[in-house]
């Protein structure tokens, strides 16, 4: 019984574990297109500073006084800070392979990126050889994790038997 559980474990890891190339291509794709988006309005505020004669945080620091500057400094700071997140994220993961950024969990730290690649994901059937590969330790994890939890609960529930 453990062992066709385990199959069933290997195999879900399998599944699962085998979306994460595609999965990592389209987050990063998205990444691309939000640091595009933001590029244009730090730049555009930086810019609007330099004319000014102000650096950013100077900037940031003018604004303010009433109800609307405050929110406006508020929301370019965070904006600003999205940036610069988003940047070295991009950074981390653009140049790595799908196996590479499977160890770089910390670098898919964008909630609002990950719901929305989520939303949009289908699943698909991995023909690469990333995707093989991902499947392979998708199964061995699974089995591994399925055998490890169920021969816990066996010994928990029934005790070690001798047969000597």
């Amino acid at each position: 019984m453990i062992r066709t559980l385990s199959y069933v474990g290997g195999f879900a890891g399998a599944v699962a574990l085998s979306q994460f190339p595609e999965f990592s291509q389209q987050y990063l794709q998205r990444l691309s297109g939000a640091l595009n988006e933001l590029h244009v309005v730090v730049e555009s505020f930086d810019t609007t500073a330099a004319a000014a004669g102000l650096d950013r945080d100077s900037a940031l620091a003018e604004l303010g006084g009433n109800a609307v500057s405050d929110e406006m400094r508020g929301t370019m700071s965070r904006a600003i800070t999205r940036y610069d997140t988003l940047q070295e994220d991009y950074a981390h993961l653009v140049g790595a392979q799908p196996l590479e950024r499977l160890v770089k969990p910390w670098y898919f730290s964008d909630g609002e990126l990950i719901d929305d690649t989520l939303e949009d994901f289908r699943p698909a059937m991995p023909v690469t050889v990333e995707g093989l590969i991902f499947a392979g330790i998708g199964f061995v994890g699974g089995w591994i994790i399925i055998a490890f939890v169920l021969s816990g609960l066996r010994r928990i529930l029934f005790g070690r038997r001798d047969y000597a």
